[in-house]
């Protein structure tokens, strides 16, 4: 996977995760709980993959720094 597939992956898992946070915070109701199980392995894989990939996508700031540079 190249590059800018895998930040399409990670920002589209963050969304996900932001829109569950949301749902928590508004509703007190865990999508992903609700779909695969509170704290079942597929749920804690997802929750691992949101985690993740905020994480890998704070790298984008980085990167958003030398293409305001090259200019």
């Amino acid at each position: 996977m190249n590059v800018k597939g895998l930040d399409y992956t990670c920002l589209t898992l963050s969304i996900i995760g932001a829109i569950n946070w949301g749902l928590i915070g508004i509703f007190r109701f865990d999508l992903v709980a609700f779909l695969f199980g509170d704290m079942s392995w597929l749920s804690r894989i997802i929750y691992t993959l949101v985690g993740l990939s905020g994480l890998y996508l704070i790298s984008t700031y980085g990167r958003i720094c030398q293409v305001d540079d090259a200019r």
